[in-house]
């Protein structure tokens, strides 16, 4: 349930459905933060195959071109009433106690063909296809000790049945044994006949759960198949770090991130807030890099229904302000660039803030990527411009005030002298400075490139 270009304008991105060399290691994967739209935030568990298709097109004709490939079915995808669960009973299950599409839901996996037809279809739209799962083996196939499939172990073998998760009860953890990995394996490959690109598994990283990470990486580097691995939901511990670059492609920093800008006393463990991301993304950005990347969560922009994962539907309650701010930072701190926007009912305003190609470049091209002040509320964040022999400097005022903000280029720690500057959100050149002056409104932001004289 919880929820993780060239420098001027990308081309499409052409997703592979080719069989992976075994020797692909996980690091060749997501190069760069991954780019896509998760159901989550608008569809909660109710998502069906027509809305998913209209959704993966309407990606297809006006975001794709600008990096946007992962279309991620979220939570609930084998429950054929998800607005009314009613446990595992009303879940699609295989005897070898495999999740399976709920095919009043997704009528193309009637059959037993699973997610293949679908994931078939999303890749002949150049995209590319995720689900979502949480840790585990279904508690059912425990019970009735159903044989895994391709081994000669039992899901009571692989069952940790004192390990479940604290806000879905459907599974049993599992265990650290050859049991545990046969099942994670019959599970990868499964996944991997669909076509599965993008793995999503929920309830896993906090608690840090390292052995059973490693198993999923594991089963899924001996799929076949290239498949990108995203932890949920956080926050991942910092003391993990190096163990979630390891596995993962992406990992869960917080708890999920709601359309909250912030809060005015002490913040609720759920949902987090915008603001609140700040200081998460600054101790993080030593891990991100090439196949690893600190995920900031979902993007809760645009209008969020029929079914949201949380709340009532509604347009976000972000302002355009907050919501440019937000894709500021997920794009300097190179968080993965997931909408939960439901795209068919997309505004105007959100569209241009999520196709401005020279601020998604910053996101997939920049590096060194660092906060470099925060005063209060001040807080500056910058980074180097290979494609540019440049600097990217991102200006936020957090505050509920207005703010003159000015940063010399010592203060930034910018050796040259006056060079030509470009605001990259207005798309304008600005001319040669050796400081930077900004009015910014409340919660509002400032993305720059200093080039090199």
């Amino acid at each position: 349930m919880r929820k993780v270009l060239l420098p001027v304008v990308l081309g499409f991105v052409m997703a592979t459905t080719a069989v992976w060399a075994g020797q692909r290691s996980a690091a060749s994967l997501a190069i760069t933060p991954p780019m896509g739209w998760n159901s989550w935030d608008s569809w909660g568990f109710t998502i069906n195959q027509a809305e998913f298709k209209k959704t993966a097109t309407w990606l297809h004709d006006y975001l794709q071109r600008y990096g946007y490939q992962y279309v991620v079915i979220d939570e609930g995808w084998f429950a054929r009433q998800p607005e009314k669960p009613a446990g595992q009973e009303d879940y699609n299950i295989s005897p070898n106690g495999l999740y399976m599409p709920a095919v009043n839901r997704f009528p193309s996996a009637a059959g037993g063909k699973g997610f293949a037809p679908l994931a078939a279809w999303v890749h002949s739209q150049g995209l590319k296809f995720g689900i979502h799962i949480v840790h585990g083996i279904p508690r059912s196939a425990v019970e009735k000790n159903e044989r895994i499939a391709g081994s000669r172990y039992t899901a009571a073998e692989a069952a940790d049945t004192s390990d479940t998760c604290q806000w879905n009860s459907d599974n049993y953890g599992v265990k650290d044994n050859k049991a545990g990995q046969a099942y994670y394996d019959a599970m990868a490959k499964l996944y991997a006949s669909w076509g599965v690109d993008f793995l999503k598994v929920d309830c896993i990283s906090q608690p840090w759960n390292g052995p059973e990470i490693a198993m999923i990486r594991k089963a899924l580097d001996r799929s076949g198949r290239p498949i990108v691995l995203s932890l949920s939901p956080g926050p991942t511990p910092l003391a993990d770090g190096a163990a979630a670059a390891k596995y993962a492609q992406q990992w869960r920093i917080s708890n999920d991130v709601w359309d909250i800008w912030s809060y005015k006393s002490t913040p609720p463990p759920f949902p987090e807030s915008v603001k609140g991301q700040f200081a998460r993304l600054a101790q993080w950005e030593p891990y991100a890099g090439p196949g690893h990347w600190p995920d900031a969560d979902m993007l809760p922009i645009g209008y969020l229904g029929p079914h949201p994962g949380w709340g009532q539907p509604r347009h976000t309650r972000l302002t355009n302000t907050e919501v440019r701010t937000q894709f500021t930072l997920w794009s300097i701190g190179r968080s993965p660039l997931i909408l939960g926007a439901n795209l068919l009912k997309m505004d105007a305003a959100t569209q241009s803030i999520i196709t401005n190609p020279e601020v998604i470049a910053v996101d997939q091209y920049s590096q060194d990527n660092r906060q470099v002040i925060r005063k209060g509320d001040d807080v500056v964040w910058m980074a180097s411009a290979p494609q540019h022999k440049g600097d990217y400097i991102a200006i936020f005022n957090l505050s509920d005030q207005t703010k003159t903000l000015t940063y010399t280029w010592k203060q930034l720690g910018i050796t040259y002298g006056a060079c030509p500057v470009r605001d990259l959100w207005a798309r304008k050149e600005m001319g040669r400075h050796r400081s930077i002056k900004v009015t910014l409104a409340p919660h509002a932001s400032a993305l720059y490139l200093a080039q090199h004289p």
